[in-house]
């Protein structure tokens, strides 16, 4: 998972435009509306809306708008159709967008855009995604005041399907095979750890390295233009960024 690390680095180092929190809240929002729609109001008995509250409150989104966002997945609007793209960037970079989206000819209309001005393609279904593999991501605050035994909960949690498990100052991640997702969930549920997010995840098979720093910028400046859409959720990616770019890129 260590590209995947590195990508989530170089963002924050970076100040990505996602970390804008109208952004951060446009996305939540149709979060929750999906989830509403799928599973209904009650985050108990709806494991996704659950957690998209827990993300919400995370992003410290107002109560009030949390509300509005549920009361309007109840209603007649807010229905939002998730759809993907996929395509290329410059060198080579694959590139996997997740959507949620009211009107899909805006969308597609913006995706062509983006991938026209960042000197990329845009694709047709399935041209990228077999190059990807998809895992279960759980997002785990910590305790600073009850420290974990990490060998034991490390056991622990493999007897729920992890893979890999991460830690560092103020999270832990858990990675696990696809088929394990529920299992995985139910075990973290069970040993009452404080789960912030859980989603699957596409990460490369094999990843893209680009040595010139200013192609590098333009595949970033594509990724972020995508990240920036209202319409976008997700953006993975094979883009490789080796610790010399990284330093140019600081």
């Amino acid at each position: 998972m260590a590209g995947h690390n590195k990508w989530s680095q170089i963002k924050r180092k970076k100040g990505a435009l996602d970390a804008k929190r109208s952004k951060i809240f446009t996305k939540l929002i149709k979060e929750i509306t999906v989830a509403v729609k799928e599973g209904g109001p009650d985050p108990d008995a709806n494991p996704r809306l659950r957690l998209a509250i827990q993300q919400s409150k995370g992003a410290n989104m107002p109560k009030d708008n949390i509300e509005r966002a549920i009361s309007k997945g109840e209603g007649a609007d807010g229905d939002y159709s998730e759809v993907t793209y996929e395509g290329y960037a410059s060198n080579g970079v694959a590139v996997f967008i997740q959507c949620l989206t009211d009107n899909i000819n805006r969308t597609v209309q913006n995706m062509r855009t983006i991938f026209n001005k960042g000197n990329g393609s845009l694709g047709v279904n399935g041209s990228v995604e077999f190059l990807f593999d998809r895992k279960g991501v759980f997002t785990v605050k910590q305790d600073p005041e009850q420290p974990v035994q990490e060998e034991v909960l490390m056991l622990e949690l493999a007897d729920g399907g992890a893979e890999d498990v991460e830690f560092d100052e103020d999270y832990m991640t858990v990675y696990c095979a696809m088929e394990d997702f529920g299992a995985m969930q139910k075990k973290i549920e069970e040993l009452n750890l404080n789960l912030e997010s859980a989603e699957l995840q596409l990460f490369p098979q094999t990843t893209v390295t680009v040595e010139d720093p200013e192609a590098v910028r333009q595949v970033l400046r594509l990724l972020d233009a995508l990240e920036y859409d209202d319409d976008v959720q997700k953006v993975y990616h094979n883009l490789e960024l080796s610790e010399e770019v990284l330093a140019e890129l600081e």
